[in-house]
């Protein structure tokens, strides 16, 4: 009995052992690794392309307001109608009570928000000269 006692002994104070050193090991390990992310985050510009993408949905909101308050109305007017969501393409063609349509304003304002929004963001990036930032001078 006694050297089982001194054989568990034994093993509880290796498992004690190795408790006492890991937190060490895991210290240095998360260090390395958190000293790998922020060089990442540097390297590939992580924080600039958050920026782009806030600033981005920002701007394409505003656009989109703009689109819908402004630009639409006009066109809709254009076309005879108010709302371009509301200007449809009637084909004829039914299926017992159901005709089919197509809602082309819908998408002829999404087709225009989209143009614009790439237009606003492009002006943005070009006016400010952010476009040259990445490159590698030589």
């Amino acid at each position: 009995m006694p050297d089982i006692q001194k054989h568990s002994r034994l093993k509880i104070a290796k498992v004690v052992k190795r408790a006492s050193v890991a937190p060490n090991v895991i210290t240095k390990k998360s260090k390395s690794q958190l000293g790998g992310f922020i060089g990442f985050v540097r390297e590939q510009g992580v924080v600039g392309m958050a920026v782009g993408l806030a600033i981005g949905a920002a701007a394409g909101a505003t656009v989109k307001q703009i689109v819908d308050g402004f630009i639409n109305p006009i066109v809709g007017f254009i076309l005879g109608g108010t709302d371009l969501s509301g200007v449809v393409w009637n084909t004829g063609l039914k299926n017992g009570d159901v005709e089919l349509t197509f809602g082309w304003g819908a998408i002829l304002s999404s087709v225009i928000t989209l143009l614009a929004t790439a237009f606003v963001i492009y002006y943005v990036i070009h006016a400010a000269k952010l476009d040259k930032l990445d490159k590698k001078k030589e």
